[in-house]
């Protein structure tokens, strides 16, 4: 089960931001583009992956015709789609997160308050 979650890399994020654009504003892998290179950010900044090349992410994206950068959107609205999502039990966000590039893994603890503060410094 959880190796197939590992293909919701990004998946997260970009329903958050999919949710709080409008569905058609963004495609879908535009979003989830997007989406990608924050648990990518998240796992390096808050969460302890040190080893993340965020640059070599962001650099296939673009090659890709992809964004990298999330919409300017409130970063509490975000958090609120975020924690309705499918994955999420007892109301504790999963994400899917990178230890290394090619190496990601479920995390079933992410705390409200810490991807918050996250989030109001990624999309601020």
């Amino acid at each position: 089960k959880d190796i197939r979650a590992l293909l919701n890399l990004g998946h997260t994020f970009g329903h958050a931001i999919e949710t709080e654009m409008g569905y058609g504003a963004w495609f879908h892998g535009e979003a989830v583009a997007a989406g990608t290179v924050l648990a990518a950010q998240f796992s390096r900044d808050e969460w302890g992956g040190a080893d993340i090349d965020l640059p070599s992410i962001e650099r296939l994206l673009t090659s890709l015709n992809l964004p990298t950068k999330a919409p300017k959107v409130a970063a509490q609205k975000l958090l609120a789609h975020m924690q309705r999502d499918k994955k999420n039990e007892d109301g504790v966000v999963t994400l899917i997160l990178l230890k290394r590039i090619g190496e990601a893994y479920v995390d079933r603890r992410v705390p409200g308050a810490k991807l918050l503060a996250f989030l109001e410094r990624a999309v601020a």
